[in-house]
């Protein structure tokens, strides 16, 4: 009865406004095809990093000497690299490395974005201008630039790679939940909750949070794609995870540049593991943003 007092709009949950889970998979996969390919492939690459162990049939550094440079084939289905690997195996266990560096550092910047936007967003004055500034300043420099300096200041690996892309993703991420905290702070159901003397953190976690879990599940899908793309460049570069642990910009790297023309599915395999799960995370992502956001419910479109 309180909340029904306050006015409290559950319309940012989007289970509740899709009409139920079932009803959003259905528009998803009626009204959004793209994006229904999207998550089904989502789907896969998840699956494909948890139960690597199970689907690969040998070891990412099992190698067997005599069968390098073999073409793909029914026993090597993606063939060998220049050692004797196969490379289908060290594929799927570059899933698993992508899945943990992906969702980590992901989940990590939306925290970070969060707290940052909710608090700037809420309280503003000079705590909005000062916080917003540095945040100016911090999105000032190129991402790029940011990663490899820090990456190579902090070294290569797992953690130091999840943590530099958490702050880099997490503090530029941070405008975009302010501006959906500026929206959601002058409905009316907000104010009502500041009239009557209702704290500040359970207007916080009870009215601004679960209105703006639409924006924030749209962030984490394209921050999640981001990660994968920036992780396998640095890898690429050598400044990602150290080998022998399977990267797919690390075989990019040495394998794929080096014996290219030789064995061209040693660049071919790995680059379309990051095109297909890149482009199928963006276009998942799409399809959430317009089916999670009421003003784009009148486009119409179909196959976006």
């Amino acid at each position: 009865m309180a909340d029904l007092a306050l006015g409290n709009n559950r319309a940012g949950d989007p289970v509740r406004s899709a009409g139920g889970f079932s009803n959003f998979l259905h528009r998803l996969f009626t009204e959004k095809l793209l994006g229904a390919v999207g998550a089904v492939i989502c789907i896969l690459f998840l699956c494909t990093g948890i139960f690597a162990e199970v689907i690969a049939p040998y070891g990412y550094n099992e190698m067997n000497p005599i069968d390098r440079l073999q073409p793909p084939s029914a026993e090597y289905l993606f063939g060998t690299d220049q050692i004797g690997r196969d490379v289908f195996s060290r594929i799927v266990h570059g899933a698993r490395t992508s899945l943990i560096i992906g969702f980590s550092a992901a989940f990590i910047s939306i925290l970070i974005s969060t707290f940052i936007g909710v608090t700037t967003g809420f309280f503003r004055g000079k705590f909005d201008m000062i916080v917003q500034r540095m945040v100016d300043a911090w999105m000032s420099f190129p991402d790029l630039v940011v990663v490899i300096v820090a990456v190579s200041v902090f070294g290569p690996g797992m953690w130091q790679v999840i943590l530099v892309l958490s702050l880099l993703y997490g503090i530029a991420g941070s405008r975009i939940v302010r501006s959906a905290v500026l929206t959601v702070k002058e409905n009316d159901y907000v104010h009502a909750a500041e009239s009557i003397g209702v704290s500040v953190p359970r207007i916080l976690l009870r009215h601004i949070l679960p209105n703006i879990m639409a924006p924030l599940i749209v962030l984490f899908t394209t921050r999640l794609a981001g990660v994968i793309l920036v992780e396998a460049a640095l890898s690429f570069l050598g400044l990602g995870i150290p080998p022998p642990a399977p990267s797919w910009g690390g075989m990019l790297s040495f394998e794929g540049r080096s014996y290219m023309f030789q064995a061209p599915w040693l660049a071919i395999m790995p680059g379309l593991a990051i095109t297909i799960v890149v482009y199928n995370i963006n276009m998942f992502g799409d399809a959430l943003r317009d089916l999670l956001d009421p003003r784009m419910r009148g486009s119409g479109g179909k196959n976006m």
